[in-house]
């Protein structure tokens, strides 16, 4: 069951609190509704009880506040709004790279799918679902940690009745198997219809508590609705009729041809129709709303047998709600791993850079003038950095770009979780699709030369070794400035930015700091370390050490190696600072 205590919302400067005082019970096996007009409270409450925005009060799921669950995702699911995520990836995709984030088996992806109906369309994009689709797919994200609570705001918002009865019906099933179910709507008429207890807000108090029995009976009334073309003259005659009979009948002429009549039937409307021959073309028992309670005697107050687990521990003050931060995935590289994988960027932009570089390769070794080993990486002077790693930067910036345009992780946050354990697979993912770029750039350049030009062009240099290593170097750098940049700065374009300043901005004014005479040089720098330990170099270290040296010695590899420092403690500086969201 979920237990809301003393809900209240962070007033504004002159503004009131959007929730203030509010506590309620939702119990298990039932629907619970939260109800009330535009801006009485109802997403604000919720988003109190789920510790995605700052006030005070507590909320205990199942006797828990939800910071101290250790699997959120299995415990509640959300549905808030609409489901963000990457237009191109795929219903299943998306699904499955839920899981690794919830770390919960990836096929049990399929199954959600079967239970929300959209197993025919697992295949379809993200960006072509219409709303009923795209509905049903939040609801399976919800549904993914197979939780025992479900909280949705305004379910069936710009639904069709077809889908908003389906999608209430689910709601209805998940409490029939011992689940606890609360959603916000705005529709007195869908409460009544749909919920086993009603609590209803009003300018962000509580005004109601009451059982679903309870509310038609006392918040709702019946009425005929009436649809004629002669509704005026109808609307008249009843009125009249009425008046003559001394019974307490109201007519209310709604938008175009059509009435409500209050304090009659059906019978009586449609034999007063017939008498004076008016032509009727619908004639219907509905609800009416008769708005929120006027005074405090029609309300209801919360039943004063709600308890919190521990009574005797709880402050007679509400605490403060503390935002929780956004749980970090339990398996962050297989997350990563489906995220990369599951949209056809990552395939294109490594075969365009693939595609630029032997092209850029083939015009250097047409032209001539250029050393071989340029020639082969496809790196004129006149470009800041080769295609390779262009692509690689680009790729870099997309890792974290993307998430923070399609925060999948945090949907109801609106941001991206800045954890350490993120970062880190997406700077393992990110650096071997870097390396196998550079690997095929030089090999397919080489082929490719080969065949066009012959062995003069294409040949091996002597210190092959220390410039594949500085190659290697140079791509995989790229893709961690671009991971990084974008993590920093919350945008694919800075993070492209970032990695192009490096040969533009960061190469020019290191040089001028090297060129002075003041500075020291590098030279014997492997010989140097190599006599601080007595032992000898396992597996042939000082080779190693003597490429790593001669990248960093390079003035590109050193200002890469000096931005990585910055924007590696430019992320830590951002984390500390924003308490790890």
């Amino acid at each position: 069951m979920i237990q809301a205590i003393g809900l209240t919302s962070n007033p504004r400067t002159d503004v009131p609190p959007a929730v203030d005082d509010v506590s309620f019970e939702a119990h298990a096996g039932h629907v619970t509704a939260l109800l009330g007009a535009s801006g009485a409270g109802k997403t604000t409450a919720l988003r109190l009880m789920l510790e995605l925005q700052p006030g005070r009060g507590i909320t205990y799921f199942r006797g828990r506040p939800l910071h101290r669950i250790a699997h959120p995702q299995r415990e509640v699911g959300v549905l808030l709004g609409d489901v963000p995520g990457h237009p191109a990836r795929t219903v299943r995709g998306q699904l499955r790279m839920l899981c690794c984030a919830a770390g919960v088996p990836v096929h049990h992806a399929d199954e959600v799918l079967e239970r929300v109906g959209l197993v025919s369309l697992g295949h379809e994009r993200l960006g072509m679902l219409s709303r009923g689709m795209d509905r049903r797919l939040g609801l399976a994200c919800a549904l993914l940690g197979d939780p025992h609570t479900l909280v949705v705001d305004d379910p069936v918002h710009g639904l069709s009745a077809r889908e908003g009865r389906w999608l209430h019906g689910v709601l209805r099933a998940h409490a029939a198997q011992g689940g606890t179910v609360l959603f916000a709507t705005g529709d007195p008429k869908e409460a009544a219809r749909t919920a086993d207890h009603v609590v209803t807000l009003d300018e962000g108090r509580l005004v109601a508590d009451q059982t679903a029995a309870e509310f038609a009976r006392t918040r709702l009334r019946p009425r005929v609705a009436v649809r004629s073309p002669h509704a005026a003259r109808l609307g008249n005659l009843l009125t009249k009729e009425a008046r003559a009979a001394r019974r307490s009948v109201e007519v209310v002429h709604e938008d175009g041809n059509r009435l409500s009549v209050y304090g009659s039937t059906c019978a009586e409307v449609g034999e007063a129709a017939f008498r004076h021959g008016i032509l009727v073309h619908q004639l219907a028992d509905e609800i009416g709303d008769m708005g929120p309670p006027a005074d405090a005697d029609a309300t209801t107050a919360v039943s004063p047998s709600m308890k919190t687990p521990e009574p005797g521990d709880l402050p007679a003050s509400p605490p403060p709600v503390s935002v929780r931060a956004a749980p970090n995935p339990l398996r962050p590289l297989r997350y990563e791993l489906h995220r990369t994988v599951g949209v056809a960027t990552t395939h294109l932009v490594a075969a365009a850079a693939l595609v630029a570089s032997v092209l850029v390769s083939v015009f250097l070794a047409r032209i001539g003038h250029t050393p071989p080993h340029r020639v082969t990486a496809a790196w004129p002077q006149e470009l800041p950095l080769p295609p390779a790693a262009l692509g690689a930067g680009l790729l870099g910036a997309l890792a974290f770009g993307d998430e923070f345009r399609h925060p999948a992780l945090s949907a109801h946050r609106g941001t991206v979780p800045r954890r350490l354990g993120l970062l880190a697979a997406k700077l393992v993912v990110a650096g071997a699709i870097a390396l196998i770029l550079a690997v095929l750039a030089v090999a397919l350049d080489f082929e490719v030369l080969t065949v066009v030009f012959g062995g003069e062009v294409a040949r091996v240099p002597a210190d092959r070794f220390a410039l594949f290593v500085s190659w290697c170097g140079l791509v995989v750098g790229c893709a961690w400035a671009g991971v990084l940049a974008a993590g920093i700065f919350r945008s694919t374009i800075a993070g492209v930015v970032v990695v192009l300043a490096v040969p533009v901005l960061v190469v020019p004014v290191l040089q001028q700091v090297l060129e002075r005479p003041s500075v020291g040089t590098t030279a014997g720098l492997v010989a140097r370390v190599r006599g601080l330990s007595p032992l000898q170099w396992p597996l042939g270290g000082e080779r190693y050490l003597a490429a790593a040296v001669h990248v960093v010695a390079q003035p590109v590899g050193g200002a890469l190696a000096l931005s990585l420092t910055a924007l590696l403690c430019a992320y830590l500086l951002t984390v500390l600072r924003g308490g790890a969201r």
